[in-house]
């Protein structure tokens, strides 16, 4: 039960104090943010843009009268079951029953396409080994012990994830994971011989966290595909809901959320917290006081240039700097004047690659290129929720397309990113080199969809640059800290910092990317400021949230509207 909020507080000098704020407002934050006020903490949350919600916001745009509303980075997710870590994440707040979740097709969530194989992944572990075994007959043998380890492993990171396994426990009860967990997923390829073909095949969803095969931990290859096995699901209302539900939340618990809010500078002093400094371009800046600051920003930036080198121990500031972004994705937003869902095609998620040599493709990337051959991911948010409205008009549908991209500004014709304060939006060589992209992810759409561009009304597209002026994201990825061998888990950086009152939460910190992986990180980092174990009894099925400070429910509620 929550306790009861108090009123607005200033110091002396008229300076707002809270008892904590949160700087940026994506899932981890928001839902840090949200338990610590269901806690009876004050929290006040700051973000730069019009709109909340980070990487799961929406956008919407008119034309010809006709509105569409696109997903940034929600477009399927797990752990929305019953047991799912979503699921206990928004009841231990009162939300479970304002968020509902529509499951992709059950037999085939996600569709792979390789040169001369197909490949629909269906829900559930002995299904997949099934369809496995049917389409690469020969190699069943190389198969089933490759499967057994990823199965073992990623059921023992579920169990970790959940406290159901201390890592004292490891070595006992879980050999398989101490063995393989942090190794090259192609290290166990190629101990049981699999082919290229079937290990691409194993790895066809991996744009989900953008890592090379060679440096992908056999946990994140395990646990990715664990994740989905288990349940695909797409929020009913759209991406936004999230966010907006958790909004409503930290607003009835007695907190705040305030858009168009920059912060500056974290303030820290004799190695404490103070509070943050904040405030709109051209404006006067603001001092906000709290004894407690959780960054849900980039980290390299919270590291450099909100807190300040000046505030850390070398050993950090070494270890940072070091640390490698994951790469970044190109994103093409579609309005078609045809419905997809009259036409029969199926609720599932389409990957499209070009190549069976996936380590080939991020060879690439890191050299600058871009390649016709990476992943063309095609997602249909109009066949995920066909009853919304606000994606598409009647009869027409809303369709994305995204690819792997490399890191370097270059690549775009832009000298700096925007975060730097470089100008681009209006450059004729970076639209020339967008617009190229554009073309080439539609001619590989048309394998799908012969007759895509002739339907297309509405057509748009955001670069890993866009990606940076909007979340102020190092590289512009959408994944924070890459998630490789020698940077997952306990190598990462947070959620608790040598700062007294500073706190991380988000995709960098041990949690990972991801929708469930962030919000579940936003539960253990209030934790870790409350000085207690939430995410246990909110596994359990506890609630901490009071169900009756929350607003009755509303047909008309905008999740978009509620998060400005």
């Amino acid at each position: 039960m929550a306790e009861t909020a108090r009123a607005t507080e200033t110091t002396v000098d008229g300076r707002e104090r809270w008892d904590a704020i949160v700087v940026g407002s994506g899932l981890g934050g928001l839902c840090t943010a949200a338990y610590l006020c269901a806690a009876g903490r004050r929290t006040l949350v700051l973000e730069g843009h019009y709109v909340a919600g980070g990487n799961s916001q929406v956008f919407r745009r008119k034309h010809k009268g006709r509105e569409y509303e696109f997903d940034v980075g929600i477009h399927y997710i797990g752990e929305c079951g019953r047991e799912g870590v979503i699921t206990a994440a928004l009841n231990g707040l009162g939300l479970a029953e304002r968020v509902v979740f529509r499951p992709l097709d059950s037999d085939g969530y996600s569709t792979l396409h390789f040169p001369d194989v197909e490949f629909r992944v269906p829900f559930g572990w002995d299904r997949y080994r099934n369809r496995l075994f049917e389409t690469f007959p020969g190699e069943r043998e190389a198969l089933t012990p490759v499967l057994d380890v990823l199965q073992q492993v990623s059921a023992a990171g579920h169990r970790l994830q959940r406290g159901e396994l201390s890592m004292g426990d490891i070595a006992s009860e879980a050999p398989v994971f101490l063995q393989w967990g942090l190794r090259p997923v192609t290290d166990l390829f190629a101990e049981h011989r699999l082919s290229q073909q079937a290990g691409a095949v194993l790895l066809g969803e991996q744009g989900c966290y953008a890592v090379r095969p060679s440096d992908t931990p056999v946990v994140m290859a395990a646990g990715l595909t664990d994740h989905f096995l288990r349940g695909a699901y797409y929020p009913v209302g759209g991406g936004q809901m999230l966010a907006g539900r958790l909004i409503e939340a930290i607003r009835a618990y007695g907190g705040e959320v305030r858009t168009q809010s920059p912060v500056h500078r974290i303030r820290i002093e004799k190695g404490r917290v103070l509070g943050v400094e904040t405030g709109k371009k051209n404006r006067p800046l603001q001092e906000i006081d709290a004894p407690v600051v959780v960054s849900n920003a980039d980290l390299k930036r919270t590291v450099a240039e909100l807190v300040g080198d000046e505030h850390w121990s070398p050993e950090t500031l070494e270890r940072i700097r070091s640390l490698k972004m994951a790469v970044p994705l190109f994103c093409v937003y579609l309005g078609l004047d045809v419905d997809l869902v009259a036409r029969g095609m199926p609720n599932s998620n389409h990957f499209i690659w070009g190549d069976y040599d996936i380590e080939g493709v991020y060879d690439e990337l890191d050299a600058g290129k871009l390649t016709s051959k990476a992943m063309c991911y095609l997602t249909a948010a109009s066949l995920k929720d066909p009853e919304s409205r606000h994606l598409a008009p009647e009869g027409f549908t809303n369709l994305q397309i995204m690819t792997l991209a490399p890191r370097e500004y270059d690549v775009w014709g832009v000298d700096r990113g925007p975060a730097d304060g470089g100008r681009y939006h209006r450059d004729a060589e970076y639209r020339r080199r967008k617009e190229a992209l554009v073309e080439q992810l539609v001619d590989t759409s048309q394998q799908l969809i012969p007759d895509l561009r002739e339907h297309i009304v509405w057509k748009e597209a955001a670069t890993p640059v866009s990606q940076e002026r909007f979340t102020r994201s190092t590289g512009g990825t959408s994944y924070g800290i890459e998630m490789s061998c020698s940077q997952a888990g306990p190598l990462r950086a947070g959620p608790r910092t040598e700062i007294e009152g500073l706190f991380l939460c988000g995709a960098s910190t041990p949690s990972g990317p991801g929708i469930a992986g962030v919000m579940r990180g936003g539960v253990q980092t209030a934790g870790e400021v409350l000085d207690r174990d939430l995410l246990a009894p909110i596994l359990a099925g506890n609630v901490l949230g009071d169900r009756s400070l929350l607003p009755e429910l509303d047909e008309t509620w905008d999740a978009w509207r509620e998060s400005h």
